[in-house]
């Protein structure tokens, strides 16, 4: 679709063109045909014409004999356009022998730095942290995919003034039940039992703060202890990645601490420059066009009155090494909508500073959050956020009971390994499929349906394509043939087929995954009404070749699809 859309639109353009220069034609998909282009009406009241006259004219000028089986004008000027059988066939059989299905490789590929994920040493993994994980892995696999570098930076919180208590609790519980704690996934306990006695014990609390001290002076000590916190919470981390599938590793690790031997020069070269202005005892910049709701300027804070830098001052640091060391061209940060006025103000002192020029862009990519059934954020009945590790593990045990229920005869072993592919997979595409700045409800039975625009049934649809090549004992054809798209059926998945390309780049020209889930879901449900009206394993011997072609195509860019949202695509279910 992505093709046609492209040619026709140059071709309309062109024609548009010939009639007054610069004229704009929209083309929209339409219900009387396959293609509706519009502009003619405003086009001839400028030139003061009749506007079927000037439709005819246009559409002589497209020559659009090649690509169009139709062309109509409709009402007043309106110009209906119904693609050939034999210019869709012609594109389903490049599609077919493109190993990238017909998506381009960006033409100018940039260095993208995406930001997400970011977990808190010594703290659980919520249900908080889902949305930035996995909308943050689906783009940088479709960004990779499109042919550009992405650097993946998990900027988790590892440093700052709670370490000191965590320390001086690890020192009274002792180092090695401490490491127990943490090893087995309590991080929750082990950070909840350090605030407790932070705020009852006067005493605690002097001894935390004075190793917050020892830990930002660099005693090794300390240091030794700092580190058993985070390389113990990474493993953590490790575990709830590897469960969820995402592409993140060790290797992405940038923390908090990573920016310290620079947070100085941040606040020198903002002085230098005459940015930094002392307000209330902290040392801050008041970028234009932020205020608060007095109306007053509003100061993004770099260095506290106590001396000790904040949240800004490691952002800004981040977006100077992203592009001087990186040389990104585009910092993405995957962050909660409550971020994003922050953001905006670092992005815009950044600016101020040289450390972000043009063309090099900074991109909020804000998402909503996770309800419950009472529209309120999703906790577990105790009250508290729900863990991540709690909730994919639920998951896979409720697919386990779907795919039982299903197929009883399947294998123990296969039923698991399926499980684990439609748990997660329903979890993810929940999320993914809504618009990332919706909040969304969380439903276990709607996530898990085998019907409607869910995870499960694209995965359904995928297996189902399996299981004709299994039952026929048909393999990936070595040759192509043209395929046949005699039947509506036929004709539309065609259609649909060849919208892939357009629905990558919707996602990526939007930022938002949901576009190539509604692409997956039409694709799905083209397939699905192909699958029951045209028969593939008792077509006569003519058309047999071009239906197996559909389906083969079909289960290639539902799998490929789905990869690039990290969902897997099981063979059987």
């Amino acid at each position: 679709m992505d093709e046609l859309r492209a040619v026709l639109l140059g071709r309309m353009k062109a024609a548009f063109d010939s009639v007054e220069e610069g004229a704009d034609p929209v083309l929209r998909p339409s219900e009387r045909a396959d293609f509706q282009a519009n502009g003619v009406l405003p086009l001839a009241k400028r030139l003061g014409r009749n506007p079927s006259e000037v439709a005819s004219q246009i559409i002589v000028a497209a020559e659009l004999d090649d690509v169009c089986e139709r062309v109509e004008v409709s009402g007043r000027g309106f110009i209906n356009l119904t693609i050939s059988e034999r210019f869709i066939a012609g594109q389903l059989s490049e599609q077919a022998t493109d190993e990238r299905l017909g998506v381009p490789m960006a033409s100018d590929p940039e260095v993208l730095v995406v930001d997400y994920s970011h977990p808190n040493v010594a703290k659980e993994m919520h249900v908080g942290h889902l949305r930035s994980t996995i909308i943050g892995d689906a783009l940088c696999r479709m960004l990779g995919f499109a042919g550009h570098t992405v650097v993946r930076e998990n900027h988790i919180g590892d440093w700052g003034t709670p370490f000191g208590m965590l320390i001086e609790h690890l020192l009274d519980i002792g180092e090695e039940k401490a490491v127990h704690e943490l090893s087995v996934g309590d991080l929750d306990t082990f950070y909840r039992q350090a605030h407790v006695s932070f705020d009852d014990d006067e005493q605690f609390r002097e001894r935390s703060r004075h190793r917050v001290v020892l830990l930002q002076s660099g005693d090794p000590e300390t240091l030794r202890l700092w580190r058993v916190l985070v390389e113990r919470s990474v493993r953590y981390f490790d575990d709830v990645y590897s469960k969820l599938g995402v592409l993140l590793t060790d290797d992405d690790i940038v923390g908090e601490s990573f920016y310290n031997d620079i947070l100085s020069d941040v606040v020198r070269d903002l002085e230098a420059i005459g940015l930094l202005v002392e307000s209330e005892g902290a040392r801050c910049v008041f970028p234009l066009g932020f205020t608060n709701r007095d109306g007053d300027p509003l100061p993004l804070i770099v260095q506290k009155s106590d001396q000790g830098f904040g949240y800004a001052a490691t952002d800004l640091a981040a977006i100077r090494d992203r592009v001087g060391r990186l040389g990104a061209k585009c910092i993405v940060y995957v962050v909660g909508a409550p971020q994003a006025q922050h953001l905006e103000m670092c992005f815009a002192v950044a600016r101020m500073a040289g450390w972000l020029p043009e063309p090099v862009k900074a991109v909020h990519v804000a998402f909503g959050n996770v309800l419950g059934a009472d529209r309120k954020m999703l906790r577990s009945r105790s009250g508290v956020p729900v863990k991540l590790v709690d909730l994919l593990d639920e998951a896979v045990q409720r697919a386990d009971a779907a795919v039982t229920g299903r197929d009883p005869s399947l294998a123990h072993d296969e039923r698991d390994r399926v499980a684990q592919m439609l748990g997660v997979g329903a979890v993810k595409y929940a999320d993914l499929s809504t618009e990332r700045t919706r909040d969304y409800t969380f439903d276990w039975d709607r996530m898990l349906a085998f019907e409607g625009n869910t995870g499960p049934y694209l995965q359904y649809a995928h297996a189902r394509i399996r299981s004709i090549f299994r039952r026929g004992n048909l393999s990936a054809p070595s040759s192509y043939p043209t395929p046949n798209l005699a039947e509506p059926a036929e004709r539309a998945l065609g259609l649909a087929l060849l919208g892939f390309a357009g629905a990558i780049e919707a996602t990526l020209e939007q930022w938002s995954p949901s576009r190539l889930c509604s692409y997956l879901f039409e694709l799905a449900t083209a397939f699905t009404t192909f699958y029951e009206t045209c028969p593939v394993l008792k077509a006569p011997p003519d058309v047999l070749p071009s239906r197996v072609l559909l389906c083969e195509l079909t289960g290639r860019v539902l799998e490929r699809g789905l990869d690039l949202l990290g969902i897997q695509a099981p063979d059987q279910m």
